[in-house]
């Protein structure tokens, strides 16, 4: 049985963000430079939560888990390949589902909380 004691609070951590760029192949424009703060993991390793910050930019993205994310900071496009498209301001709630393929682009920096969660692959039949 977990407790309150268990409950993860993002101010209360002080964690080095992992700074990264889109692979190559998937850079569309601009430097897509991201840094990630994982603040939660849980033991199957399916679930994580913590936040995200991304340049300007655009790049290929191909979704396999469902995000929860908040943008805090920033102004986001999402390109679905289907030609849709959806824009994300700072404030907004929103949710990527498994099997999105399209385009993430930032149009000014852009900061968000995520939970991710992946089914895990060795029970699912593809």
């Amino acid at each position: 049985m977990s407790s309150a004691n268990d409950i993860v609070l993002f101010h209360k951590q002080d964690i080095t963000p992992d700074t990264f760029a889109a692979p190559a192949e998937r850079q569309l424009s601009g430097s897509c430079q991201q840094a990630v703060e994982m603040h939660y993991s849980d033991p199957t390793g399916q679930f994580h939560a913590g936040l995200w910050s991304g340049g300007v930019g655009a790049w290929r993205v191909k979704y396999t888990e469902c995000e929860f994310c908040t943008l805090l900071e920033g102004y986001v496009r999402m390109h679905g390949d289907d030609g849709s498209v959806i824009e994300i301001r700072a404030g907004q709630h929103f949710v990527i589902p498994a099997g999105f393929e399209g385009v993430w682009e930032v149009i000014e920096p852009a900061r968000k909380t995520f939970a991710v969660f992946e089914e895990d692959r060795l029970a699912r039949k593809d």
